[in-house]
């Protein structure tokens, strides 16, 4: 019988980190002040010392070269973990990421994968700014060649990256800056998980909410405050935006007749936009009511705290829109 540890979400990242290194000679961890400093994260502190600098390797402020030399390690043989800091950095990395790891399979005519893992930081909530703080899973969910996972239980976090290692082609995985520090328990045996199926947290039958990554655990305790209210939630975890899993979006909905999607991201364009559009390509005439989205406001994400928050989706904004679907 397998016993549980008590353990944070970082700490889950450090270990699927360590645990690819010891399981596999290929592994290598590269980015921005992941060796002497430890991570801007702390994720990777104390990997430098155990690993040596040939597995575990600072680069220089440059997301495109070190990008680039991460997918040339790929093709020549190797398992690179490359680590951006924030997702708005990866934006200097765009050409490398979706001009050549995502179609260099393609552009080859099927002769070289790209086994590539991206991780980066996503979200907001520590007053980092609005260069430091956007969340643009959508905007990668959007390429074809790429995986887009989002990690946000500490199974997942743990679990996710095993499983990512084994893809043959580029994996982004986007951790959510407010989910490190979480804390629960976790199988000391965890090992690695589904990167291809949403997962539903909460079982319910009047609503459904559509989520992932750090909105999830508001979701869960909009869930909860409505229960008290006599409504029934269901809770989705997304938890991989491409490929969506089309089949447990439109399997909860035809049950519970009713959606709210909770997107941290903006409302133009984004993940929430997509999902509403294919509930209402595949489950029309299941609905008793119009998709219902809980957004990040329309704006860079600001400095002060209090309009911070302000511009991030909030429980009361969810429990507002779940109540709109039944006409309360």
């Amino acid at each position: 019988m397998s016993t549980a540890l008590e353990t944070t979400y970082r700490e889950c990242v450090r270990e699927a980190i360590r645990d690819a290194l010891q399981r596999d000679p290929r592994v290598f961890l590269m980015g921005e002040d992941v060796g002497h400093y430890g991570g801007c994260y702390a994720v990777s502190k104390g990997l430098l010392a155990e690993f040596g600098e040939e597995r575990i390797r600072d680069t220089p402020l440059s997301e495109n070269g070190f990008t680039g030399i991460g997918i040339g390690a790929a093709l020549g043989g190797l398992r690179p973990i490359v680590e951006i800091m924030t997702v708005n950095f990866s934006f200097l990395a765009l050409d490398q990421i979706i001009n050549n790891a995502a179609t260099l399979l393609h552009m080859s005519g099927g002769a070289f994968n790209v086994p590539l893992v991206i991780r980066m930081a996503t979200g907001a909530g520590r007053q980092l700014a609005a260069q430091h703080s956007h969340s643009m899973e959508g905007w990668y969910a959007h390429i074809p060649g790429l995986r887009v996972l989002t990690p946000a239980t500490l199974e997942d976090a743990r679990g996710m990256l095993w499983t990512a290692l084994e893809d043959p082609d580029p994996v982004l995985i986007f951790e959510h800056v407010m989910l490190y520090n979480r804390a629960g328990s976790l199988a000391a045996d965890a090992g690695p998980v589904d990167i291809e199926r949403a997962a539903v947290r909460r079982e319910g039958g009047d609503v459904t909410l559509l989520t992932y990554g750090g909105a999830l655990h508001k979701t869960l305790e909009a869930a909860e405050a409505l229960a008290a209210e006599g409504i029934s939630a269901e809770v989705v975890d997304l938890r991989v935006l491409r490929p969506l899993d089309e089949a447990t979006i439109v399997a909860s909905v035809a049950r519970t007749r009713r959606a709210v999607v909770v997107d941290e991201g903006w409302r133009s364009g984004g993940v929430s936009a997509e999902i509403a559009t294919r509930i209402m390509e595949r489950a029309f005439w299941e609905l008793d009511a119009p998709v219902e989205r809980v957004c990040g406001a329309e704006v860079p994400i600001p400095y002060p705290a209090h309009l911070e928050q302000a511009a991030l989706p909030q429980v009361a904004g969810i429990v507002a829109a779940a109540r709109r679907t039944l006409g309360r």
